[in-house]
């Protein structure tokens, strides 16, 4: 009987031997648990501050640099750990917090395993410097693969302990690859430390990266869970919390307390926030959280996502702590009956919170009145003057201040030089206004995590009163070259218009990252041009001749940015070519093309102040430069109104200017006739000033109304200033009365 070929090889498969079995080598099985223990930065940070908490710290800082991949260093004042522990420090299953298994039952540590370290040194390099109570000095030692690299060496240290994580998953590199994005982590680092700091009020916290002069996050020991929850998430939501809690005694079903807050019906956000504590421990449990979850939907059909502070207190022996290498998640004794009551409990008080609702109002004083500037006390010495006498009747269309949406009535009105023609003022007007309403729901940005960030801190600092003014404020005029009036409810406020248009163009440029439009120089820039034209403006005060210098600082930044030309052309639309040179800008808000005399500063700009090096920083850094560039400075030319006409004097000397000439030798240059003004210069200074004011109320403040969410420092740093805080009919009759001379007079200086 013959076998053919397909059936021989069946066979001898058949008959090959199964596999040996054999232990896997200590090495490969230490950096296997290693990569369950720690999954990426965030879970080394956690470990590592769990730790401080166990050495009864009273102060956690936490560094880190490229999102814990480079550096990790977190620091504490807790007692330190004995020198003769030091070399068993970061071998596997070392540990003080237990002894034996039952001891797990009882356990109110966060660390008990022994892995954390030992895993660190597994998959980075670790130093450790600490010092105990009583010593003259600390030791420091260095740890790889779980043992000591040398024996500790004496040196200076402060009270607690040091730990440096160092090149986090350099022999991992498939995870070290995924692990690139650095924003990503950093943000997850900061939100463990904040969820930290809201639940051990009794510890400071801090939070930085590496070579960064401000922590991103900073927080001090204080009594109340609520001030911690303002000082870290913000006053907006501290505002809208309320206390919750629950408890049961009776051990046939649960034994348990919950203490927390919980958001009511006023809050709102994008993105559910749940900060949960087990005994102390941070983590995560689901079904808790989808029962609170439905519990906002059901009660709060049109709310947003809660933000929920919940800490559970549970005998020890109903928690087993055990579940998860990361120690994320843990499990509990009755926890169907558990979530069942805090359910209630939140739904109880969600609902007693819904019956009534937070309007915020404006409280008005009848008769403050503050002097913020001189050249209102005309105005309004004027209009307390005329409170008493009948005012004079104006017809509405003719009034400053009418409703928003009403293009007549405005100061231009009153004046005599208008710089457009009526037909090209309505027809201009019509054009910005179809466009702003385009801009209403502008396309999205790219899905970049560091563009979000930026966006999203925007948000976070937005003033909602400011923005209430921003969005129903009417534009009065121009007190000056920089303030103008604007008029909220019943307020007169000054609002420096550099500062808020400088603030529009940057959010404009994060909201339009990616999606710009061009606007095409007719003839290139060259950039070393420029930023030799701006270096040699700053050093015109020091009289700093020194070419050579300027040339090789223009020279490298010019090679700096054709390195960058193709990161700036895709996200920002900003064109440079392989010369050198620059030809396209984008637009930021439809119809307004930048004063092209500030290139030069932003060329510099460009060269010097981006950090290239980190994506974050590198975008908000272009964005600002942007919106400094695009900004609605005051021209260059001075304003020829007022005291501006000095500048367009020119000398006229006498016919025989031969012998003035030779005259001048003994005398000085005093041998002027008279004084002619310049009219070419005249006329264009006011071609650009009249053309700034009309962008700053035909364009700016449409499309602040629309786009602008204030920063809370505006508030203070005289952005948004308060002239009058309530205006009495009979006062608004005066001001509307006295507007066509009184608002002509401010803008000329009288």
């Amino acid at each position: 009987m013959e076998i053919e070929e397909g059936e021989e090889q069946t066979l001898k498969t058949y008959a090959k031997e199964p596999p040996k079995i054999h232990r896997l080598d200590e090495s490969v099985v230490n950096r296997i648990a290693a990569g369950e223990v720690i999954q990426r930065p965030v879970s080394a940070v956690k470990e590592l501050v769990e730790n401080s908490l166990d050495a009864s710290s009273t102060s956690v800082n936490v560094v880190v640099k490229d999102g814990g991949l480079k550096l990790i260093q977190v620091s504490d004042d807790g007692h330190g750990i004995r020198y003769e522990d030091m070399p068993i420090l970061c071998e596997r299953h070392t540990t003080s917090k237990l002894s034996v298994f039952e001891d797990l039952q009882t356990i109110k540590s966060m660390g008990f395993r022994g892995e954390a370290l030992a895993s660190m040194t597994y998959v980075s390099h670790v130093t450790v410097t600490t010092i105990t109570k009583g010593q003259l000095h600390g030791y420091r030692v260095s740890y790889r693969d779980g043992v000591m690299e040398h024996e500790p060496k004496p040196c200076a240290a402060v009270k607690g302990t040091q730990i440096m994580i160092e090149n986090l998953f350099y022999n991992m590199t498939a995870r070290r690859k995924t692990l690139q994005n650095s924003a990503d982590d950093y943000a997850k680092i900061v939100d463990l430390i904040c969820r930290f700091a809201v639940h051990h009020i009794n510890v400071s916290f801090s939070c930085r990266k590496h070579g960064a002069a401000r922590a991103d996050v900073h927080t001090v020991a204080t009594s109340s869970r609520l001030d911690a929850i303002r000082s870290i998430y913000g006053v907006s939501v501290a505002r809208d919390l309320m206390e919750v809690t629950a408890s049961d005694n009776d051990p046939s079903s649960s034994v348990f307390k919950m203490h927390g807050y919980i958001s009511n019906s006023n809050y709102n956000a994008k993105k559910m926030t749940m900060v949960l504590f087990i005994n102390d421990r941070l983590v995560d449990c689901t079904s808790l959280k989808r029962a609170i979850e439905v519990v906002y939907a059901a009660t709060l059909p049109k709310a947003s996502k809660p933000f929920i502070y919940m800490s559970i207190v549970l005998p020890s022996e109903h928690v087993d702590v055990n579940v998860h290498p990361t120690k994320r998640e843990v499990s509990l004794l009755n926890q169907e009956s558990i979530i069942e009551r805090i359910q209630t409990a939140v739904e109880s008080n969600l609902r007693n919170s819904n019956s009534t609702r937070a309007f915020h109002t404006q409280v008005f004083s009848w008769f403050s009145l503050y002097l913020i500037v001189d050249c209102l006390d005309c105005l309004i010495l004027c209009s307390y003057l005329l409170v008493g006498s009948k005012s004079q009747k104006v017809p509405v269309n003719k009034m400053v201040r009418t409703d928003s949406m009403d293009p007549v009535g405005r100061m231009h009105a009153y004046l005599q030089d208008k710089p457009f023609s009526q037909h090209e003022r309505k027809s201009g007007l019509t054009t910005i206004r179809s466009a702003v309403r385009q801009r209403r729901n502008p396309r999205e940005t790219a899905d970049l995590t560091s563009v979000q960030e930026l966006l999203s801190e925007i948000d976070c600092k937005c003033h909602s009163g400011l923005l209430d003014i921003v969005k129903h404020s009417i534009y009065v005029g121009m007190a000056d070259n920089v303030l103008a009036l604007l008029q909220h409810s019943t307020c007169l406020y000054l609002v420096n218009v550099v500062n808020l248009s400088k603030e529009l163009m940057y959010q404009q440029v994060l909201r339009r990252f990616a999606h710009f439009n061009a606007i095409q120089l007719s003839d290139p820039a060259p950039l070393s041009e420029l930023i030799m034209i701006a270096l040699k403006e700053e050093d015109m005060e020091s009289h700093d001749e020194n070419d050579d210098l300027k040339q090789k600082i223009a020279e490298m930044n010019v090679e700096l940015l054709k390195q960058k030309a193709e990161m700036l052309e895709e996200y920002f639309c900003i064109h440079i070519d392989q010369q050198g040179n620059l030809s396209r800008l984008p637009v930021i808000l439809d119809q307004y093309t930048p004063n092209m005399d500030h290139v030069p500063e932003f060329a510099l700009s460009l060269g010097n102040d981006v950090d290239w090096e980190d994506e974050k920083n590198c975008f908000q850094a272009i964005s600002a430069a942007l919106g400094n560039f695009y900004a609605l400075h005051p021209p260059l030319l001075p304003n020829p109104s007022g005291e501006g006409m000095q500048f367009y004097k020119k000398s006229k000397q006498p016919k025989n200017s031969e012998q003035n000439i030779n005259d001048s030798n003994d005398l000085e240059d005093n041998s002027v006739i008279e004084d002619e003004l310049d009219h070419e210069l005249i006329s264009e200074a006011e071609t650009a000033w009249a053309q700034r004011e009309w962008s700053i109320q035909h364009v700016l403040f449409p499309s602040m109304r629309l786009f602008l969410k204030p920063p809370k420092s505006m508030a203070t740093n005289g952005t948004f200033v308060q002239v009058l805080s309530h205006l009495l009919p009979q006062i608004r009759d005066s001001l509307n009365s006295l507007s066509p001379i009184l608002f002509p007079l401010l803008n000329t200086g009288q």
